[in-house]
């Protein structure tokens, strides 16, 4: 018996210039799953007008970049990797016309992820600040390993490239969310780097460090230290494949779901 295939999905990209952006877009070029049906950014940005092979190579695509997001409007999905104030407007206007989001942005303020959770109430949503499978593997393994090492002194290293904005990333922030978690204590236990005659280091102090160097496209790290012995469970990115792979992956999945607000852990099925 024939199996019809499936529809690709229609999927817009926002933030599409960016490093990230056209990176995702090479991928939906070559995935049968996904078409690209719009891709968005910034004005002013020179290759408005232009189709947007002019930032991915090969062929024309039919598809011109542009800088008004109501081109959103013909996609079922959009992939969102721009500015907190760029998430929160292309995602309203997602929401009014019910078309799924997956965000990618990082730095996004508390007041920025509660408007995110009400739009969810209306289109599938699923924001995440790394949407590599990779990574959220490592945030469920750090999860395990808090439960099972609660007395650990834990630290959190982060690499970056230097055109990076935002410190520390949003994944260290959020792989400290889970370990503040397990060990029950809030952000005010986050140490930011040291400098000076610090003292004993206290119980349940969590430190994040970031470092920002060249083009590395992300690392991480969580050292779980005990007296005679540690653990450090890593993630070091190669380059930016895992992340764009991981959001046209989210798009595929996410498009036509039901309103809510998801988790990558939804996606992966953790």
């Amino acid at each position: 018996m024939s199996v019809t295939p499936r529809a690709p999905k229609r999927i817009a990209v926002h933030g599409a210039a960016g490093r990230m952006g056209v990176r995702i877009m090479q991928l939906i070029r070559d995935d049968p799953r996904a078409q690209l049906v719009a891709a968005i950014d910034r004005p002013g940005h020179p290759a408005i007008g232009k189709d947007v092979a002019a930032l991915t190579g090969g062929p024309d695509w039919g598809v011109p970049l542009t800088d008004d997001i109501a081109a959103i409007d013909s996609a079922q999905v959009v992939i969102d990797f721009s500015t907190p104030a760029g998430t929160i407007a292309v995602a309203g206007r997602a929401e009014s016309h019910g078309i799924a989001v997956v965000i990618g942005t990082t730095g996004l303020e508390p007041e920025d992820k509660e408007k995110l959770s009400e739009f969810a109430e209306s289109i599938p949503l699923l924001a995440s600040p790394n949407v590599s499978r990779a990574v959220n593997v490592l945030i469920a393994l750090v999860k395990q390993a808090t439960q099972l090492l609660p007395d650990a002194d834990i630290e959190i290293v982060e690499r970056h490239h230097k055109f990076k904005k935002d410190a520390p990333s949003g994944t260290a922030l959020r792989l400290a969310e889970i370990v503040a978690d397990g060990i029950r204590v809030g952000p005010e236990a986050y140490a930011h780097g040291r400098e000076g005659i610090t003292g004993e280091r206290p119980p349940g102090q969590i430190g994040l460090h970031a470092l920002r160097t060249g083009d590395n496209p992300g690392e991480h790290t969580v050292v779980f230290g005990l007296m005679g012995e540690c653990i450090e469970l890593s993630h070091r990115a190669l380059n930016r494949d895992g992340f764009a792979r991981g959001a046209v992956d989210c798009a595929v999945w996410l498009a036509g779901r039901p309103a809510g607000n998801y988790t990558m852990n939804d996606m992966l099925g953790i």
